[in-house]
């Protein structure tokens, strides 16, 4: 298990990778499905609009809140939502490149900034956050403890975490990944959370609501193969997205047969 210093190190090395964008056939072939196939599959079903409304749902009202928009890039699908209704908000991201344009957006909303720096150094010393968006963020750093202490470090009493990540507990999406890591070009900092992931931060913190994504909805492809009307063939797989999202609130097999997971998460 990296210590919190390796972990910096390493993510000297993932910061160029997002100024760059240099990744290797085989990271293009697993983007390409990702970006193409998959969040295809999660706009065309409403998966992507359900999980932002359900973020703005668990946001509250932000009037009072010191909001940290964790590893947001350039600005996340929220970051301005954010920026715009919370007390205080800061933006945080390894590439300054992204950063730059993300501060262009920001620059008439006072009470907003971003800021290029890794959120474990201390050279990032803002803490008493009420609120940490982490939007595909956390399966990027390989110690799960050095996170959480971190995390826990940074919140406000009562503070809370809003995540969205993938996971690596379906068996066949497992297999996928597992024969793709050794040609990973980004494969250091980038760590899907397993059943022991999940754990770890259920331990740490009061996780007061769930909802896995893509379960029987990420076959939804295979669809394309059988002779159905398009209304049949999306109102089916509304179905399977259905089941997905209710069912993985208290199921932990729903969950773990899902590809992504999202949390609301209360400091102890």
């Amino acid at each position: 298990m990296k210590t919190q210093e390796e972990i910096i190190e390493t993510n000297v090395r993932q910061k160029e990778f997002y100024n760059t964008k240099k990744k290797n056939f085989a990271t293009k072939i697993w983007s390409s499905l990702r970006e193409k196939t998959l969040k295809k599959i999660r706009k065309n079903i409403g998966i992507l609009d359900q999980s932002y409304d359900l973020h703005k749902v668990w946001f509250g009202d932000l009037s009072n809140k010191k909001v940290l928009d964790l590893g947001c890039f350039q600005g996340n699908t929220l970051s301005m939502f954010l920026a715009e209704n919370a007390k205080e908000y800061i933006g945080v991201d390894l590439s300054d490149v992204a950063i730059a344009k993300l501060n262009q957006k920001l620059e008439n909303i006072p009470s907003a900034k971003a800021v290029a720096v890794d959120f474990l150094s201390d050279d990032f010393p803002d803490k008493e956050f009420d609120l940490i968006y982490a939007y595909g963020v956390l399966h990027h750093f390989q110690s799960v403890p050095v996170l959480i202490n971190k995390l826990n470090e940074k919140l406000a009493s009562k503070g809370e975490i809003i995540s969205y990540d993938p996971l690596e507990t379906s068996l066949p999406i497992k297999i996928i990944r597992t024969i793709y890591r050794p040609f990973q070009s980004d494969a250091d900092w980038e760590w899907p959370f397993t059943r022991r992931t999940y754990s770890q931060f259920k331990k740490a913190f009061n996780i007061e609501e769930r909802r896995g994504l893509l379960g029987k909805t990420k076959w939804f492809f295979l669809l394309n193969f059988v002779p159905m009307s398009e209304e049949k063939r999306m109102n089916l797989g509304k179905k399977w997205h259905n089941d997905d999202w209710e069912n993985s609130k208290n199921s932990d097999s729903a969950l773990f047969a899902c590809m992504h997971v999202t949390m609301l998460m209360k400091k102890k």
